[in-house]
């Protein structure tokens, strides 16, 4: 079916806004004539002539640098220390609890009473750097620790069980789902940073800084002077804000990049060279999510090094625990299970990084394998269309492909596949499965599937391992 082009909804952003600024100079304007003071409200007009006469000024420009480096020193250094406190606080329950106390009482205490205090202990050229820095600190911070809440394991735990190096995963999966956050709390942020940081500056009123001018605009009693300084810290605000949050939202697809380098590049079209297969056995094992949520007891199984093996167990019997068991995702309950050092997995869940291509999943955790080697095995499966953009595009039972591929490229003694095919049609089925009986090289297979037919296209013993006990299956 052909899809529906959707009305561009951002051609009339930009107008719009105009319309709404020019609305609310007009009803300046017209109030600033009702009261017919400028001593009052100046004018649109004439805050714009003061303001541009004050740029005129060099003692002017000095002033903003002055503000500016306090208020971006502040700023950054609460980024960083918010983003640094916040990662290593999210995953520590005992120093999450430590910390909330002095989160909170930063998040509540009036600004004002916190610049009078630093009034006495900084100084006033450093106040408005203290002050950005109280303001600052707690939303970042917390909304650290809320992401790290609220995030998504699925592909972490993949990759993890995969092998791929923590800087990659960090820059793939971790970092693209706490960028949101960090850059929806730094469009409030960093207007909160120039309020306190000016704010202290009023009140210190430190020579040469922006709040100073304010100051004594308000003791002359000029009150376009007032209107003109206002205006240019809301520009930079403003300004600062767009910078900062470009940037930001920039590091997302630049760790994307970075997290797909591989140190080298293999033959293009073939797998890296994996360790020798290993065998999977489970002796007396009981399995399952927790003491609450046990899928399989006493169970035993036995699997040869580069057997074939296919679990052909009902639904709900336990397979998907068995495979991330073996895979070392979830942890036996009691028992003994006895996993290959090095596995590659398809897990029945999506675990796929949206913003890379198909071409760059593989390489992030298929060794030394190369952008074009990947592109080679991928183009066996997949259509040219889609190669080389954000699998985010792709179909589900493209992107399936995409995991099966990059478990097969993936060096490893055994592959452990939960549903693979489910999303595929019979001719994507064959095509895989002919790739993966290329690619397997003798690694043990273990495939958890309820159709009949993967067995015969993997060359594959289907067995009913969760009743108990299954005896050992060994290399056809």
């Amino acid at each position: 079916m052909p899809s529906r082009a959707r009305p561009d909804r951002d051609a009339t952003a930009a107008p719009r806004r105009a319309a709404a600024v020019v609305a609310w100079l007009v009803a300046w304007q017209l109030l600033s004539m009702g009261i017919g003071h400028d001593l009052l409200l100046p004018g649109p007009a004439d805050v714009v002539l003061r303001l541009l006469e004050l740029a005129a000024q060099p003692a002017s420009w000095a002033r903003v640098g002055f503000s500016l480096a306090r208020v971006t020193g502040g700023f950054l250094l609460a980024f960083c220390l918010g983003l640094a406190l916040g990662l290593v606080a999210g995953g520590r329950r005992w120093l999450l609890e430590l910390l909330e106390p002095a989160v909170l009482l930063l998040k509540s205490v009036p600004i004002v009473c916190v610049i009078v205090l630093l009034l006495l202990w900084v100084g006033s050229r450093q106040v408005s750097v203290v002050a950005v820095f109280l303001a600052v600190f707690p939303p970042v911070y917390l909304s650290v620790v809320e992401a790290i809440r609220a995030r998504d394991d699925g592909l972490g735990r993949v990759l993890r069980a995969m092998e791929v190096p923590a800087w990659r995963r960090l820059l793939a999966d971790d970092w693209q789902q706490l960028l949101p956050y960090l850059v929806a709390t730094s469009r409030n942020a960093c207007g909160m940073a120039w309020k306190a940081g000016v704010a202290a500056e009023l009140i210190g009123s430190p020579r040469g800084s922006m709040g100073e001018g304010i100051y004594q605009a308000k003791l002359l009693l000029e009150t376009g002077d007032l209107f003109a300084w206002t205006l240019a810290v809301v520009a930079l605000s403003w300004a600062c804000e767009r910078v900062f949050v470009r940037c930001l939202a920039a590091t997302g697809p630049l760790a994307l990049r970075l997290a797909a380098r591989c140190p080298g590049a293999g033959a293009s079209g073939a797998a890296v060279a994996a360790p020798g297969p290993a065998p999977i056995r489970l002796e007396g094992a009981t399995l399952g999510h927790g003491p609450a949520s046990v899928v399989a007891k006493a169970l035993s199984l036995e699997l040869s090094a580069g057997s074939r093996t296919i679990l052909s167990d009902p639904s709900g019997a336990g397979k998907t625990t068995l495979i991330e068991t073996v895979a070392r995702m979830v942890e036996p309950l009691s028992g003994e299970v006895d996993s290959p050092a090095h596995v590659s997995v398809v897990t029945q869940a999506p675990a796929l990084v949206e913003g890379m291509t198909a071409e760059q999943n593989v390489e992030l955790a298929a060794g030394t394998l190369g952008e074009r080697g990947a592109h080679d095995l991928l183009a066996q499966v997949l259509p040219a269309e889609a190669l080389g953009r954000p699998v985010r595009g792709l179909s589900g039972g493209q992107r399936r492909r995409v995991e099966i591929v990059r478990a097969l490229a993936h060096p490893s003694q055994a592959v452990l596949l939960d549903e693979p095919f489910a999303a595929l049609d019979r001719a994507s089925r064959r095509q895989v499965a002919a790739l993966a009986d290329r690619l397997l090289a003798g690694r043990t297979l273990l495939v958890a599937s309820h159709d009949p037919e993967d067995a015969r296209l993997l060359g594959a013993t289907r067995v009913e391992a969760l009743g108990g006990t299954a005896g050992p299956v060994r290399p056809a």
